[in-house]
């Protein structure tokens, strides 16, 4: 079945997060430490551990509570934590003003655009427009607006395939996480390309239809995809393009909140 749309994960896919976060993690740092004497003692390591001891309950929320519950961790720490709104605005605009594409991502979209819709498609809250992809997009999805469950939920494949307004096996998700954007979308009938930008062994159970490691080598794992399904999986068209990929395990030459 012909492609016709590629649908992005944000955080660590287009977006490179961890030093977003930091930053804003340095800047609460720096205000609790303004504040009271008592935040001389706090650490930013105990800081940034402070999201993975709420995360396990709050699995489900959205990505601004749960990032307000760690911060209230935090908060609690240096006996702030009445100073939680204030100090939460401080994170997130801080977070929010760092929060940028990788490098390899602006060119990636702007070929891809050139043959595919494009979309976006999200768990957290890093707004396209406030993370320097305004206009990107031929649509986007944030998860918990109007009633939208996280992903791995169906009903977020389902709303995927909606606003795409084409049928699953036309989509391809494009994503980091191996449940999240490998095995649930194909679970939903979507094609799935994982970027492995870190180089991690596959983990066990499910195949993504192909394994790239930047977004240079996209366009051509997604034109390796069209020629395999159209030509019983020979891979001729993407050695014209130059770079690296896996598709569906065959190696072929061509092109945090």
């Amino acid at each position: 079945m012909v492609l016709t749309t590629v649908v992005f994960d944000a955080d660590e896919t287009l977006l490179d997060l961890r030093p977003a976060v930091t930053g804003g993690l340095v800047a609460v740092l720096d205000e609790m430490r303004r504040r009271t004497p008592a935040a001389a003692g706090v650490t930013l390591a105990e800081l940034e551990s402070d999201w993975d001891a709420v995360f396990g309950d709050l699995t489900a929320a959205p990505a601004m509570e749960i990032r307000r519950a760690a911060l209230a961790r935090s908060l609690t720490r240096a006996a702030l934590a009445d100073h939680l709104d204030e100090i939460a605005d401080l994170f997130f605009a801080r977070r929010f003003a760092l929060t940028r594409p990788f490098p390899d991502v602006p060119p990636a979209l702007a070929m891809l655009r050139r043959r595919y819709a494009l979309g976006f498609a999200t768990n957290g809250n890093s707004r396209a427009e406030r993370c320097g992809l305004t206009g990107e997009f031929a649509f986007e999805l944030y998860a918990h607006e109007n009633g939208l469950p996280k992903k791995p939920a169906p009903e977020f494949y389902a709303a995927v395939i909606a606003a795409a307004g084409v049928p699953a096996g036309q989509i391809v998700y494009v994503g980091d996480s191996w449940e999240h954007d490998v095995v649930a979308p194909r679970r939903a009938g979507l094609r799935s390309v994982w970027l492995n930008r870190l180089g991690l062994p596959r983990p066990p159970g499910g195949q993504p239809d192909a394994e790239v490691s930047s977004m240079a080598d996209l366009p051509a794992a997604l034109a390796g995809l069209a020629v395999g399904s159209n030509s019983a999986g020979t891979l001729d068209a993407p050695a014209a393009l130059g770079a690296r990929v896996d598709v569906a395990g065959v190696d072929a030459l061509g092109a945090r909140a």
